[in-house]
C-alpha cells in the first residue's frame, strides 16, 4: 500500500472549520491548532510520481554566482532553484552564507545544497574574472540604465561557452566593478509599483530563461 504524503483535515467546530494539510509521520492532526476541537479527516495523498519530473539535466552549461548575499533563506532557495534549472554550479561569493556553516539554508534548499556543486570566493570580482579568462560569458541580473529586458535576451548555446547568472546583496545590488566585466545586465519589467523583486524570486526567474536556451 502507498505511504500518505499528507492528510488535509478540518476542524469539527462549525464556527472555526479550520483546514489545514499536515504530514502524518510528524502529526496526529486530532486537534485543531486554531481552537482546540476534533478535526475530521477528510482528504489523504498518497506518494506518487509527480508532475513535470525530466530526467536530470546538470551540466556546464550554466552556473550562477551570488555574491553577497545576506539571507540564509534566500541563498537555500537559490540552491533549490539552481537544482531544478540544472545549474551546474553556485559561485557564493563575500559575505554568502555558505551550506557547510549556516544550517539555515538547509531549510529552504531541502536538499539541493547536496545535489549542486558549490565554492567560495572571498572576492567575486576575482571569481569572475577568472571564470572570463576561461571563456564564460557573465551575465548580470540588475536594474540600470542600460540593462535590456530578460525576455529579449537569447543565449548562443552552440558557441559552448559556460554562462554564468550573477545575482547581487538585496539591497546594493550587483557590485558595480562585476556590472563593468559582464557581457550583458538584463532586468525583469515589473508591472506593480515596485521596482524590484526578491533576490530568490529574481534569480528563479532569471536562472529558468537562461537554461531555456543553454544547452545543458
Amino acid at each position: 500500500m502507498a505511504a500518505s504524503r499528507f492528510q488535509v483535515r478540518e476542524c469539527s467546530d462549525a464556527e472555526c472549520r479550520l483546514r489545514f494539510p499536515l504530514n502524518p509521520q510528524m502529526h496526529s492532526g486530532a486537534y485543531c491548532p486554531r481552537c482546540g476541537a476534533p478535526t475530521v479527516l477528510v482528504e489523504e495523498v498518497l506518494e506518487q510520481a509527480g508532475c513535470g519530473v525530466v530526467e536530470p539535466q546538470k551540466g556546464a552549461g550554466a552556473a550562477g554566482l551570488l555574491d553577497n548575499i545576506r539571507s540564509s533563506f534566500n541563498v537555500g532557495a537559490m540552491f533549490r532553484t539552481a537544482d531544478g534549472a540544472g545549474l551546474g554550479h553556485l559561485y557564493l561569493c563575500g559575505i554568502t552564507p555558505m551550506p557547510d556553516s549556516n544550517d539555515k539554508i538547509s531549510k529552504t534548499a531541502l536538499g539541493a545544497e547536496e545535489n549542486v556543486p558549490w565554492n567560495y570566493h572571498a572576492n567575486a570580482l576575482d571569481a569572475a574574472a577568472l571564470l572570463q579568462e576561461r571563456g564564460a560569458r557573465l551575465i548580470a541580473l540588475e536594474c540600470t540604465q542600460d540593462a535590456i529586458p530578460l525576455y529579449h535576451y537569447q543565449t548562443k548555446p552552440e558557441d559552448g561557452r559556460l554562462t554564468v547568472l550573477i545575482v547581487g546583496n538585496e539591497i546594493t545590488g550587483v557590485d558595480p566593478g562585476l556590472m563593468e566585466i559582464c557581457e550583458t545586465v538584463l532586468y525583469i519589467p515589473m508591472r506593480g509599483e515596485k521596482g524590484s523583486l526578491n533576490a530568490a524570486v529574481a534569480f528563479g526567474i532569471a536562472a529558468y530563461w537562461i537554461t531555456k536556451t543553454v544547452e545543458i
